[in-house]
């Protein structure tokens, strides 16, 4: 397989849309899916498809597509998902408290372990039986715990300090909820999810709705 960082991240975005895709076709009962059906899905191309899979191997066979549940699993494997990781999550405020109660991560791999906030009336709580720990205990707890990922929800003026926290205690992925673009070392994972940057791009796209060449 190609080292991952020479793999693009509308490559590996595009094999989550397959993996659920498949998981669909699945459920309805279908056997075998072409390259043409998982684009229409996508609504991408039959050859950007076929181009996303050959990153990574072989797949299926010229005449008679791929097999779902083989694909779905072979996917499933490249994807990380064959295998259980251990979260934390930082700053349980409105948003942190929907993603701990959120019951699609464990089905995917993702357990989530720990929970942390600085606010004293949260600490000592739980949510769905998840202790609430005090963000002073960060380096300890995620080394104890073996942590794999971090999901951080946190105002944009604490993230940058605990981020480096974070990637002190050996934790190599982040997925960043705070609306600044952390820094981080070359060989930890990080993802900003910006949600202000989505709806203004949303925004664009509505106001520009009847000038569709200004946003292609």
């Amino acid at each position: 397989m190609q080292n991952i960082r020479k793999i693009s991240d509308s490559t590996i975005r595009r094999l989550s849309l397959y993996y659920r895709a498949l998981s669909n076709s699945e459920k309805d009962g279908y056997f075998t899916v072409s390259s043409q059906d998982l684009a229409k899905k996508e609504r991408l191309t039959p050859a950007q498809v076929r181009k996303d899979l050959s990153f990574f191997g072989s797949f299926g066979t010229r005449g008679l597509g791929y097999p779902v549940k083989e694909l779905k699993e072979k996917i499933g494997s490249i994807l990380g998902l064959n295998r259980s990781w251990n979260v934390a999550l930082i700053g349980v405020g409105n948003l942190g408290s929907a993603l701990a109660s959120y019951k699609e991560f464990q089905k995917q791999g993702f357990h989530i372990k720990l929970l942390f906030d600085n606010d004293p009336k949260k600490i000592g709580s739980s949510i769905d039986g998840i202790p609430i720990l005090d963000i002073k205990q960060i380096g300890t707890q995620l080394k104890q715990n073996k942590i794999d990922l971090v999901i951080m929800t946190l105002p944009g003026h604490t993230a940058q300090g605990v981020a480096e926290e974070v990637v002190r205690a050996g934790v190599k992925a982040i997925l960043n909820f705070a609306p600044v673009s952390l820094k981080v070392p070359e060989d930890v994972f990080l993802r900003n999810e910006n949600m202000a940057i989505e709806l203004e791009y949303l925004s664009f796209c509505l106001k520009n709705r009847n000038n569709p060449g200004k946003h292609a």
